[in-house]
């Protein structure tokens, strides 16, 4: 059987349990169930006459997209930038960065059933696509070339392990990368592995969240958020998975001196409530930001349980333990850490950002630690040392400035496809 209608039943037959899963999640998050007809490539009212396509799966791609979203409005104003999601947070995330912005509409990516994947590019008529990082829906891809629509794949990364996974299916694999007008990865060993399972032609453009700057707003609410701290020392947990909040609440307990202060900010917002419980059955006295609860001299953990603020959570923060690196969740972005000059510590699951956390290291912007007690040791021992922090501070900042462009080197990859402003 062909791979591309093996793939496609294999969709038809899951979809009913891809409808109650969806159902189910939207029990945490009701935004799971908003605007459904557009899953089913159903979207209200006509497209912009001039459209630029670009997919961000979810938050941590649409935050990395924000430069290039900018980048594409100044350059090609009279388009407007379809963004398309997958999930509530990523979709929150756009609205919050651009729903000012009349000239991005951000709408659901349909399943990717070729009918629907036909009917989202017959609708939106995108001039280029442009998919964020790994995110590749056959059907949607292909669908897009046959209607003459060139699809780049930005800020490409792909770890060992996902390449491993590619190489069990080589046929769907090579046919859904071969979709791809062109590739920027991040890296060369991204780029090595692309080509290794069918990419052509992969540039290296480097990694678009150097490029993101942070917010003036958001450096202003980390300094408030400091001034509440009364002065206390803060180790800042960012962008936790499920499984390390445990273990970094069992260690702070464990190591840290009472005027500590553990900010706790988990990745997802639908786990919020079960973060604080466990706090709570820890005995640590517990304030929520989203409660606007004032840390008292008594609070040991400040939950940060909002979106759209990590760059005030790291500007508040003396340093900061990567989430996703304690468990093998591949790692987060330690990026937005560096550009504010806070100090990092990750763990030693870093392989989905495997390059820029060895880089981060080598040039002393991070400290690796084998295990969660380990990196809260290296992070209390920071804290108590203000000239290792300036250091590891500087070079963060250094870090950040030498890797910005990709952003630029991007562009012009796009142009060469869209054409410049006007045409």
């Amino acid at each position: 059987m062909p791979a591309r209608l093996a793939y496609s039943l294999l969709w038809f037959l899951a979809l009913p349990c891809v409808l109650l899963r969806l159902v189910w999640r939207a029990r945490r998050q009701p935004g799971y169930l908003a605007d459904l007809g557009q899953r089913f490539a159903r979207y209200a009212g006509p497209a912009p006459e001039r459209v630029i396509w670009l997919h961000a799966v979810s938050v941590g791609e649409t935050r990395a997209a924000e430069p290039l979203v900018r980048a594409l409005r100044a350059r090609w104003p009279d388009h407007t930038v379809v963004l398309t999601q997958m999930t509530p947070t990523g979709r929150e995330t756009a609205q919050a960065l651009f729903g000012r912005d009349a000239g991005v509409r951000v709408v659901w990516l349909p399943y990717d059933l070729a009918p629907l994947a036909r009917r989202f590019v017959a609708h939106f008529a995108p001039r280029v696509g442009i998919v964020m990082e790994t995110e590749l829906w056959p059907n949607m891809l292909l669908a897009a070339r046959e209607a003459g629509v060139p699809v780049l794949l930005a800020n490409a990364r792909l770890s060992e392990r996902s390449a491993r996974r590619y190489a069990r299916w080589p046929t769907l694999a090579a046919l859904t990368v071969g979709a791809l007008d062109a590739v920027g990865a991040q890296t060369e060993g991204d780029a090595v592995r692309l080509r290794g399972i069918g990419a052509h032609p992969v540039e290296i453009t480097g990694n678009v969240k150097f490029d993101i700057e942070p917010p003036p707003a958001l450096l202003e609410l980390g300094a408030r958020f400091r001034a509440g701290f009364g002065g206390r020392p803060a180790v800042l947990a960012a962008s936790t998975r499920d499984g390390e909040e445990a273990l970094i609440l069992d260690a702070f307990a464990a190591q840290a001196p009472t005027n500590a202060l553990l900010v706790l900010v988990p990745r997802h917002p639908q786990r919020f409530d079960e973060v604080a419980a466990l706090v709570r059955a820890r005995g640590l006295a517990l304030a929520r930001r989203s409660l606007d609860e004032a840390v008292t001299a008594d609070t040991r953990v400040w939950l940060g349980d909002s979106m759209g603020e990590m760059f005030a959570y790291y500007a508040a923060a003396d340093v900061a333990l990567i989430g996703g690196s304690w468990l093998p969740f591949g790692g987060q972005n330690l990026i937005e850490a560096c550009a504010v000059g806070t100090p990092v510590v990750v763990g030693p699951h870093t392989f989905n950002f495997l390059q820029v956390a060895e880089q981060a290291v080598a040039c002393g912007a991070a400290v690796r630690a084998p295990d969660v007690p380990a990196g809260l040791h290296a992070a209390l021992a920071l804290v108590a040392d203000p000239a290792a922090r300036e250091r590891a501070a500087a070079a963060g900042l250094a870090f950040t400035a030498a890797h910005r462009g990709a952003t630029a080197r991007t562009l012009r990859l796009i142009e060469r496809r869209l054409g410049a402003p006007g045409a």
